[in-house]
């Protein structure tokens, strides 16, 4: 029996030609790593391989580790294997990584959305034999509007706040969906004030050349009279916590894929719920593993038991994958 291409080990997914792994989460050698999120990319590895788009907020993470990179399509061969680094439109530098090994291709495609969003890099279908796909959100009930809906929602939300003098404070993780709804806004409602960690993640990006508008960050000093109706984003730990209190009376809210589910925002303590969501929808997985054209899937991280009996109707190949990445998207996080 031949060697399959990638294996699933207590590491994380492996690649025996190429003697390195993908996303782990444990400590290895050698890790090629799809995007900065803290359940993709852990400190301990002995070398590091991601985008070259990815690779400064990595470092902002993880500190002093030893990191090389590619661009997008650039392939590189270790071992046995031929590797390359394709846009997922996840978050900015993220990255499905395709792998050959005699004529075989498989593709892991970390976390991914299938929509451009206008800030990081477009979804890429690439063709493959076999594709690791997560299902965050592998279920009917979660589709997506259209992200300009999405977006005057929360502009047309902020300005109703901002005309009765009241501040907003949206929840949003710190890399990828915070810079992401910073897009969105209209800075011309009014200011636009940011939690440290959001912050912190701006300035990486911004010297990477991503477009974000101006932002002024909350420090211990600030005094919110001084920035009436400004739009606040910060992590979602920090909404029920001693920070957002200053902004007395302002309205909460959240922005995330879980929104879509009847009491999250309730048990979250907001006001709103935008469903915004940085993972693909239940369409967008099907048109994602359709356009790769694999006849065998590997469901991993999120409604993997729905997901795989789904596709197995449909004549796929389908198999779930046990890891240890998060399947709670923008709710459980913080670590960015």
């Amino acid at each position: 029996m031949n060697t399959p291409v990638l294996s699933f080990t207590d590491k994380g997914i492996y690649c025996p030609a190429g003697d390195f792994h993908i996303d782990p989460w444990r400590p290895v050698a050698r890790a090629l790593i799809t995007h900065g999120h803290a359940d993709h990319s852990r400190w301990g590895h002995d070398s590091y391989l991601s985008t070259d788009a990815a690779a400064p907020v990595i470092r902002h993470r993880l500190g002093d580790i030893s990191i090389d990179t590619l661009r997008y399509g650039e392939q590189r061969r270790i071992g046995g294997a031929t590797v390359s680094f394709h846009p997922a439109g996840h978050i900015p530098g993220s990255a499905q990584i395709r792998v050959e090994v005699a004529g075989e291709v498989w593709v892991a495609s970390g976390d991914y959305k299938v929509s451009p969003d206008g800030l990081c890099e477009a979804f890429e279908p690439v063709k493959c034999h076999a594709f690791i796909t997560e299902c965050t959100f592998g279920l009917p009930v979660f589709k997506w509007a259209p992200q300009a809906t999405v977006a005057a929602d929360i502009n047309a939300w902020w300005s109703a706040c901002a005309a009765e003098g009241r501040p907003c404070v949206l929840g949003a993780y710190s890399l990828g969906k915070a810079q992401r709804v910073l897009a969105l806004l209209n800075p011309a409602i009014g200011p636009i004030l940011t939690h440290g960690a959001v912050e912190n993640t701006n300035e990486v990006l911004r010297a990477q050349g991503y477009a974000l508008p101006d932002t002024v960050r909350v420090t211990p000093d600030l005094d919110p009279k001084q920035h009436p109706g400004a739009m606040v984003i910060a992590p979602p730990s920090a909404l029920g916590a001693t920070w957002a209190r200053r902004f007395r009376g302002a309205q909460v809210a959240m922005a995330s894929g879980w929104m879509r589910l009847r009491g999250v925002r309730r048990r979250r303590g907001a006001d709103r719920g935008f469903v915004l969501s940085d993972h693909a929808d239940w369409d967008e997985l099907h048109q994602a593993i359709r356009e790769t054209g694999a006849e065998k899937v590997f469901a991993t991280h999120g409604y993997t038991d729905i997901f795989a009996r789904w596709l197995g109707s449909r004549g796929y190949d389908a198999r779930i994958v046990p890891t240890e990445f998060g399947g709670d998207e923008d709710i459980a996080e913080d670590t960015a």
